[in-house]
């Protein structure tokens, strides 16, 4: 699993490891990493031209010490200094002993030009807000280059805790970070300016609970329902399907895919697209009687494609079983039937369905992630799946306010960040088959915010697999799920 810790938390584990160690020994640790990781991108070292893009404090240090190796083994590094004044002194006393050469920002546009490899070393996981207007002109002149650029820790101009990015920033092809993952790193818009992550082990000790987690193959292997010898369609699971409309029937169908491939034992459907259903797949169990007198099941999705059927996804939010809303459901549910709910909920919303539930523009949910998934969670009392090009759960009762801000977990525990996905999964249908999938697993007996997590896994890795780096309908996705299913439990 990858975990990520704010900023606050990074911080004090630094200081209790540098009490530890003799003085500097832990940027030297952090510069060795970084001067490793420019040397891969280089390929060759000597003779290659290095520029140092230097802020104040210790990201600037390790930028200057980073130079100062690379400088040793015969790279020319030339290290603009954007705060000469506040410029680490250590670093810089290495990078001229090294035979490394310090400028200032004058002519520094047209020396990144001709560079091999910029290393961004301008603000640390510290900074708020985007790069100061003195740092701009650099930072559109690094991304004009045809050099490689290499950040530290994080890049300039994104928050390290948020992943929010409120003015410029210095797009990277490498972010070479140290001792953990921030949360940035992980969540878009930030995520997309870092571009690869590489993680430098410096020896940090971290608490147990991150703030923010993204799960792996072998993670979500393990979540996977298996039948036991003695499994039978019902010990293994039923999910009712409340969906579809006579406008929107390939709604129904589209979630019905999606369950009879997550996991479950039987999919009941109710609705007026039963028709639909039964022709695409004759396996459903199909009732006209409405959710309370469709027959047991474990888990309920209610909402896709449903139109303006408020009675049915309010007779679903008082079944006592777990229950996935989406799509016209989060529209039509009454937030105190939501939070009176004793039993699980998942909301699934993309981002213009928060903004809609929030009262807010749908930029603000799409810049601001992290706080808009926790800010739904505390409001009504539900895990909450936001989709995205960064898809992320959080648990019942997540909240906002200052602590989430600050990167600090409330109730809800972590925020996952699902790792996989293709903006070709943007289709019509797509997210009504992670409905389905997504309501099978918390049949199959998944709390709300593993069953979520994994469904988001799954539905990613097969719209990679369905897409191939081509369009893809939403049924294709479907189809694919079971080729993803394999390759996770494989390995």
């Amino acid at each position: 699993m990858r975990t990520a810790y704010s900023v606050e938390t990074v911080r004090a584990a630094e200081r209790e490891l540098m009490a530890r160690l003799p003085e500097g020994a832990l940027m030297r640790r952090a510069a060795a990493g970084l001067a490793a990781a420019c040397a891969d991108v280089l390929g060759r070292v000597y003779g290659s031209r290095v520029v140092l893009l230097v802020g104040s404090g210790d990201n600037g240090g390790d930028a200057l010490h980073a130079g100062a190796r690379l400088a040793r083994r015969g790279a020319g590094v030339s290290a603009v200094l954007l705060a000469p004044e506040r410029a680490h002194p250590g670093g810089l006393a290495a990078l001229r002993r090294a035979g490394g050469r310090v400028v200032g920002t004058d002519g520094a546009e047209e020396l990144i030009g001709r560079s091999d490899l910029v290393v961004d070393g301008i603000v640390g996981i510290g900074g708020t807000g985007g790069l100061r207007p003195d740092a701009v002109p650099l930072a559109e002149a690094a991304e004009r280059a045809r050099a490689a650029v290499v950040a530290v820790d994080l890049p300039s101009g994104v928050d390290a805790d948020t992943g929010e990015v409120r003015g410029r920033a210095l797009r990277a092809d490498l972010t070479v970070t140290f001792g953990t993952h921030k949360p940035g790193l992980l969540i878009d818009p930030a995520r997309e300016y870092a571009g690869a992550v590489r993680l430098v082990d410096i020896g940090l000790t971290l608490p147990d609970e991150p703030e923010v987690e993204a799960l792996q193959h072998a993670d979500v292997a393990r979540l996977l329902p298996v039948p036991a010898a003695e499994s039978d369609k019902y010990r293994r699971g039923v999910v009712g399907i409340a969906a579809g409309s006579a406008r929107y029937p390939g709604a129904a169908v589209l979630a019905v895919a999606g369950a009879l491939r997550g996991g479950a034992g039987a999919v009941r459907y109710v609705g007026p697209a039963a028709q639909a259903v039964i022709a695409r797949f004759p396996e459903t169990l199909v009732s006209d009687r409405g959710p309370k007198h469709a027959g047991r099941v474990q888990a309920w999705v209610v909402g896709p494609g449903a139109g303006d059927d408020a009675a049915t996804v309010a007779e679903v939010l008082a079944a006592d079983v777990p229950v996935l809303i989406d799509a016209d459901g989060l529209r039509l549910a009454e937030a105190s039937a939501v939070r009176g709910r004793r039993a699980p909920t998942l909301m699934t919303p993309h981002a213009g369905e928060a903004a809609a539930l929030l009262g807010v523009e749908r930029g603000e949910v799409e810049g601001g992630r992290l706080d808009a998934v926790r800010e739904l969670a505390g409001r009504y009392g539900a895990a909450v799946l936001l989709k995205g090009s960064t898809t992320l759960v959080v648990g019942a009762g997540a909240g906002a306010g200052a602590g989430a801000r600050a990167g600090v977990g409330g109730g809800g525990g972590p925020v996952r960040v699902n790792p996989t996905g293709t903006s070709w999964l943007a289709t019509a249908g797509s997210g009504d088959v992670l409905s389905g999938l997504g309501g099978s697993l918390l049949a199959a007996g998944l709390s709300a915010v593993d069953a979520g997590s994994a469904a988001a896994y799954l539905h990613g890795l097969a719209g990679r697999f369905a897409a191939d780096g081509a369009p893809v309908g939403a049924r294709d996705v479907a189809e694919a799920v079971a080729g993803a299913w394999r390759s996770v439990v494989r390995g």
